[in-house]
């Protein structure tokens, strides 16, 4: 496997007061070129769904480290090789880490805090952590898992530890671009906020939404991700809630220029579209990439449950300084979470393996294409 050079992660702070904007001060690498202008390189971004530990995900992990710990990264080990490369790799870490060997599963998720070993082992270097489990467990709750992607240098976005904290852009390194990562959940299963908290998780709010990635683009930053936690759970199609607010916001600008440039859908438990919405493409749900056996709103084990997508985009940059980083190229990698196996599978490679499961690869493609997302360009990677 060819390794690939590891980000610059870095916080670009950035003061979000309502509707203000901000300017964003960063630590650039020394000696590194440009972020735009002719003979600038591009970049390739990996984003991936939920991670989900249910009980049986967390016994496994335990087997896998010989009953002592938790290890998570065998689980993963399908799929390294994809994110490992890409230049940016993004998750979606669901649930909120529990301490002490307390972890538990559906429904009120506490776990270990070696998925955070786990999703750095990967490749991962940042992950959404806005989403209806965030309080799961309180401020607390919050509290030990960003302390655990800190400690496994991943970082994050979508909920906070402090005000100062929920004032801050998450901006990472993608070559050499600057890529900030705004996250928002559409709530948190009727917890109320953590008293004189009221910052703690992000709420899907469009003028909020909005005004945090103009200021992420006044502050510095050449592209402008956003992971939203929406939708309704077990629909293949996306919501007309998802549909309106995609559109929306894709249709924002600034001097022109388009203030977000990807955005990226998670909760719904099962892949949905792909969608170029206003030029800028919409992932309206990459279903869960890790959970334990899932059960339909009829009850009912659904394999959809276990199934996934990677997204992988290749943004070309500007010709010009202060023009867009388009996507050059957009690609979709089928998954599917073996549970059995107790493993993340890449199915394209697990079919040219010989592997039964063209039926569910094809499945999975079909959904990623039904809004004619292949028209514009989108295709089935490797």
């Amino acid at each position: 496997m060819i390794p690939r050079s590891r980000l610059v992660a870095l916080a670009a702070t950035a003061v979000l007061a309502a509707g203000a904007a901000c300017q964003a001060h960063s630590r650039e690498a020394p000696g590194q070129a440009g972020p735009s202008g002719k003979g600038a390189r591009g970049f390739t971004l990996v984003a991936s769904g939920d991670v989900l530990p249910h009980a049986s995900i967390i016994e496994r992990a335990r087997f896998d480290a010989g009953g002592t710990g938790y290890d998570f990264r065998p689980m993963l080990a399908g799929v390294r090789q994809v994110v490992s490369r890409a230049d940016l790799a993004l998750c979606h870490m669901e649930t909120v880490y529990g301490e002490k060997g307390r972890y538990t599963g559906y429904p009120l998720f506490k776990s270990p805090p070696e998925v955070a070993r786990g999703l750095a082992a990967t490749g991962y270097d940042g992950c959404s952590t806005a989403s209806d489990h965030s309080l799961d467990d309180g401020a607390a709750g919050i509290l030990r898992t960003l302390n655990a992607l800190d400690r496994a240098k991943v970082r994050h976005a979508g909920t906070a530890r402090t005000a100062d904290e929920a004032r801050t852009v998450t901006v990472l390194r993608a070559g050499p671009a600057r890529v900030a990562h705004l996250a928002y959940t559409y709530g948190v299963s009727g917890f109320p906020l953590p008293p004189q908290q009221p910052w703690a998780v992000n709420m899907i709010d469009e003028s909020k939404i909005l005004a945090d990635a103009r200021a992420a683009r006044k502050g510095g930053a050449d592209v402008v991700v956003v992971s939203l936690h929406w939708g309704t759970e077990w629909q293949d199609r996306p919501d007309d809630e998802q549909v309106t607010l995609a559109r929306d916001l894709t249709a924002a600008r600034t001097d022109g220029r388009p203030d977000i440039d990807l955005i990226l859908g998670t909760h719904a438990h099962v892949p949905q579209a792909y969608e170029k919405v206003n030029g800028t493409w919409v992932v309206y749900g990459m279903g869960d990439q890790i959970a334990g056996a899932m059960y339909n709103d009829r009850g009912v084990q659904d394999p959809r449950g276990n199934q996934s997508t990677l997204a992988r985009f290749t943004f070309a940059a500007p010709d010009r300084k202060g023009g867009r980083w388009e996507v050059s190229k957009a690609e979709f990698v089928p998954q599917l979470f073996d549970i059995d196996a107790g493993r993340v599978v890449d199915l394209n490679r697990a079919l040219a393996k010989g592997a039964d499961v063209r039926g569910v690869r094809d499945r999975i493609r079909d959904v990623v294409l039904s809004r004619g997302a292949g028209k514009d360009g989108l295709t089935m990677g490797e």
